[in-house]
């Protein structure tokens, strides 16, 4: 039975380039000498360090620019609150979006399903497969949660037929 999965994955090994391309800007440009402003990623989590919010917002400026060159969709980006830190630093936390939350896989299966197309579809983990017995069903499928579901990067994977 052909079926595919719905997924919202980021390239990690892109995204870890963009942050040590964004770092070394950091450090050769002029109006960042002296300054606090830095950048590092553990795991799926960014962390941007400046003097002030303006300072963060010109990081992640360049960090967009970055992740665009590298051909990273910057919704995956999930800005959390600017913090204040020790003295007069402050720093904002960035995760990286991986997984389809359930909230959302659960609009995708009810969007399928309201479609009234001859397919089924299953919230598997963080992951939603599809299946259907045409492919042509799958497609036009594709096409419907493309259209309906924007603020999400989503893929599709796994296709089988």
């Amino acid at each position: 039975m052909p079926s595919f999965d719905t997924v919202c994955e980021a390239d990690l090994p892109k995204v870890k380039n963009a942050v040590s391309n964004t770092a070394k800007e950091i450090a050769t440009r002029f109006d960042f000498k002296g300054t606090a402003a830095a950048i590092e990623i553990k795991e799926k989590e960014i962390t941007l360090i400046g003097d002030a919010e303006f300072q963060l917002a010109q990081v992640e400026d360049i960090l967009r620019n970055k992740l665009t060159k590298q051909e990273v969709d910057v919704r995956f980006l999930d800005k959390g609150d600017v913090q204040k830190i020790g003295g007069d630093k402050v720093k904002q936390v960035i995760k990286v979006r991986n997984g389809i939350e359930t909230e959302l896989s659960k609009k995708i299966q009810r969007l399928i399903k309201d479609s009234k197309l001859k397919v089924q579809a299953s919230i598997q983990g963080d992951a939603v497969r599809v299946n259907g017995a045409k492919r042509d069903d799958l497609q036009a499928a594709m096409a419907l949660v493309r259209k309906d579901i924007t603020d999400v990067p989503l893929s599709f994977n796994n296709f089988r037929d």
